[in-house]
């Protein structure tokens, strides 16, 4: 499952959703509290055989089942109504808002590897707007990918144009106490031809553009794939990485459906001290109610350890 596919996927579950819609409360009954040592973020859909369609209703069952955040991918392309109410609903319900994608994507054709021009004014005229989309939803992280490769210059010289754009957007998130994180994508299944592929890469960028608004967003999904390797990675990048996501491959399905031991990766992250969400940037192996229970169980025996 692409990221395109989980926008479309989170956008259609839930758009226009600020009107409310029927709450199956009687259809389910909430597990006793519980507490996830990493704080994992749903997002919106997983649960709505549970929840239903409402977004009041799918953050109440997350809070029910023990999840301390929310990631959506889409909140830029949300009523400004809507993501009130989201940052209204997170806070009475003491959950963070994780990630949301900050600019438009492109997915095929290179954008800030081209440096001064019409792409690069478009992504800070974005992430500008995204300042206030954060305020709103109560966000401190967001999502930003550089696109894809310029097929001609030298690698090393369309970094460096990166590094350039991502210096002025860091400006402007600077002073709001906001974060920017990079993600790395895997070129060999999801995203062939994007220039940012490895955390090594990726803290280089950061490295580059020194600021504490821009830092890595280490998806585990990716980057097994890509290269494995994974906790000497983290703890190589460890002091650039402020977000992580999480998928199983492959599948990029729930912890404990494909070859990645998310109990020691969440234990070995967890004991380095972090404290910042773990986004769920994945799909539901199991259709239905049995599938989502399914995904909640995974969490469960994924974050237990001794």
């Amino acid at each position: 499952m692409q990221r395109r596919q989980f926008l479309t996927s989170t956008l259609l579950a839930s758009a226009g959703m600020a009107i409310a819609g029927p709450r199956l409360w009687a259809e389910f009954s909430p597990q006793p509290a519980r507490r996830f040592r990493l704080s994992y973020a749903p997002h919106f859909g997983m649960f709505r055989e549970h929840s239903g369609a409402e977004l009041v209703a799918q953050l109440e069952f997350m809070a029910a089942e023990g999840f301390t955040a929310l990631e959506d991918n889409g909140m830029r392309g949300r009523t400004v109504a809507d993501q009130e109410l989201i940052g209204k609903t997170l806070a009475r319900l003491n959950m963070r808002m994780g990630v949301f994608v900050a600019h438009t994507i492109n997915w095929t054709e290179p954008t800030l590897t081209l440096g001064a021009g019409a792409h690069r004014d478009t992504f800070l005229k974005e992430v500008t707007e995204s300042i206030e989309i954060a305020k709103r939803v109560g966000a401190k992280w967001m999502t930003v990918v550089p696109g894809h490769v310029d097929k001609r210059p030298h690698f090393d010289y369309q970094t460096v144009k990166v590094v350039e754009t991502l210096r002025m957007a860091a400006a402007l998130l600077e002073p709001h106490g906001l974060v920017m994180v990079l993600e790395p994508l895997n070129t060999l299944r999801n995203h062939p031809g994007m220039f940012l592929t490895s955390s090594p890469q990726a803290y280089l960028v950061c490295k580059a553009v020194n600021s504490p608004s821009c830092k890595i967003l280490f998806d585990i999904y990716h980057q097994q794939i890509t290269e494995g390797n994974l906790i000497p990675n983290i703890d190589t990048c460890w002091e650039e990485i402020a977000y992580f996501q999480v998928g199983d491959n492959p599948g990029r399905n729930e912890p404990g459906t494909g070859e990645i031991n998310y109990r020691n990766v969440f234990r070995h992250i967890y004991g380095k001290g972090f404290t910042g969400v773990v986004g769920m940037e994945h799909g539901n192996a199991t259709r239905g109610r049995d599938g989502e229970r399914a995904v909640i169980n995974a969490y469960v025996a994924a974050d237990a350890w001794a």
